[in-house]
């Protein structure tokens, strides 16, 4: 059975940072492309950041050069810091997996098949 399982969100103030962590079971990760989505109430769930099997990344621009994705193969974990957070980032975050067979640099929903429940971020200005 293959779990998602998403931990590390919470509530900070703007310019603080979290660490958000998705751990992973019942198929093989390794083999596995990587994402973090997000979505905010009243809105469209987006993609934040995606990792490939070899440590490539892509991020969104609303995010690039404060958001890092990382990834722990020997841990099937998949990571998420975020750094110098702002109040429009609050929503919930879910990892997911891309599927096979698509292409793997992508942060477009359809293109993931396996999904977490979500972690909360709330950030206060």
């Amino acid at each position: 059975q293959v779990r998602l399982v998403e931990s590390g969100g919470g509530s900070v103030q703007a310019g603080g940072t979290l660490r958000l962590s998705c751990a992973a079971s019942g198929f093989t990760y390794s083999r596995y492309c990587m994402g973090w989505f997000r979505q905010a109430p009243g809105q469209a769930r987006e993609g934040v950041a995606n990792i490939d099997r070899e440590g490539a990344t892509i991020y969104d621009d609303s995010v690039k050069g404060r958001f890092t994705i990382s990834r722990d193969d020997a841990k099937n974990s998949l990571y998420l810091q975020m750094n110098r957070l702002k109040p429009e980032d609050t929503a919930i975050y879910s990892c997911a997996a891309v599927r096979s067979g698509s292409f793997c640099l992508t942060l477009r929903e359809d293109d993931y098949g396996y999904w977490g429940q979500g972690t909360q971020v709330t950030v206060a200005s």
